[in-house]
């Protein structure tokens, strides 16, 4: 859908049809219920069927969406593949050899930018009660590169929010410019979208795949964009690479691609880009729908617990309300 004719039915979101209105009071009351969420989008070709703020700021502003950061860069991944500044063979021994620490494991210069965007590097994680100890060391690199190995590498899924670190440092070396004019220049601007600074680390790198900041509309477009097969941003082959499972998370049983993860619900097939505290990117391609949710990111999402009412949320509520409208 063109930008225009999205911000269009942004702006007309409170004046929908009273068919639409009434199909989603039971989505509404369902949503209202759950305390940690603050906001949420539903749309079908584009057309915003449902916008509400629950609490917290309204969605046009841009609010921390944690760990959905991972699907940009994997999305910042595919866009330098497209412009033939890497492939998914590439070594961190070809890419980045100078970050590689002298006492690393030999097999970390083999990892490849397919591995880190898959989450199969192998190496221990820097995400759960490893990333305390990852954050406040000197160098975020070094620290993750020099990780010993768990699983060889492009085998078993290991979710590392380090592995995406690595993998932003090698998209900004071969661009040549920092991550965060990588995510302006070749996905927010394209989508017209605010892409704010984020965290940096001790040497000056953008923190690979935590911390940044989309507004929910913001987070809307970027789901069109991959529901539509990339649009102005990525190669539709990209695209729809991205969306084949490649492994799968022992956490959540859903599968992952190329920085999503995958499943069915409600008898549908869905891609998901999931942050911590609930914040969600949903695209559900045979229904033509995307769903974008937000919520208070200093508390939790489990697998068994509020993300597990979240994705109750769309299979009982929204994706059957969806289909009355």
């Amino acid at each position: 859908m063109h930008r225009r004719t999205l911000l269009a039915a942004l702006g007309g979101a409170l004046a929908l049809p009273a068919l639409a209105q009434g199909a989603f009071q039971a989505t509404r009351r369902a949503a209202s219920g759950l305390d940690q969420l603050n906001s949420l989008i539903v749309a079908r070709n584009g057309q915003v069927l449902l916008e509400e703020t629950f609490r917290g700021p309204p969605t046009d502003r841009p609010v921390n969406v944690k760990s959905v950061s991972k699907t940009l860069v994997a999305a910042a991944t595919g866009a330098a593949i497209d412009r033939g500044l890497l492939t998914l063979d590439t070594t961190l021994a070809e890419a980045i050899p100078d970050l590689i620490p002298p006492a690393a494991d030999p097999r970390t210069g083999n990892i490849t930018v397919e591995d880190l965007v898959t989450l199969r590097a192998g190496l221990q994680r820097t995400s759960g009660p490893n990333y305390g100890a990852w954050v406040s060391s000197r160098n975020w690199l070094s620290f993750a590169l020099s990780r010993p190995f768990e699983a060889e590498p492009g085998t078993r899924m290991l979710y590392s929010t380090g592995s995406f670190h690595i993998l932003g440092a090698v998209i900004a070396r071969r661009a040549d410019v920092p991550l965060l004019q990588v995510m302006r220049d070749w996905i927010g601007g394209p989508l017209e979208i605010q892409i704010p600074a984020w965290t940096r680390d001790p040497q000056g790198y953008y923190l690979g795949g935590n911390e940044m900041a989309l507004s929910p509309r913001a987070m809307l477009q970027f789901a069109e964009m991959a529901r539509t097969e990339g649009g102005k941003v990525l190669s539709a082959d990209w695209m729809r690479a991205s969306l084949i499972p490649r492994t799968r998370s022992p956490f959540s049983g859903l599968d992952y691609g190329y920085g999503w993860f995958l499943g069915q619900l409600a008898g549908t097939g869905m891609a998901l880009a999931r942050g911590y505290g609930g914040q969600i990117i949903a695209i559900f391609p045979e229904e033509k729908a995307s769903v974008v949710i937000t919520s208070d990111a200093t508390r939790p999402a489990r697998s068994e617990g509020y993300f597990a009412d979240l994705m109750a949320l769309m299979e009982q509520r929204i994706l059957p309300d969806l289909r009355q409208v």
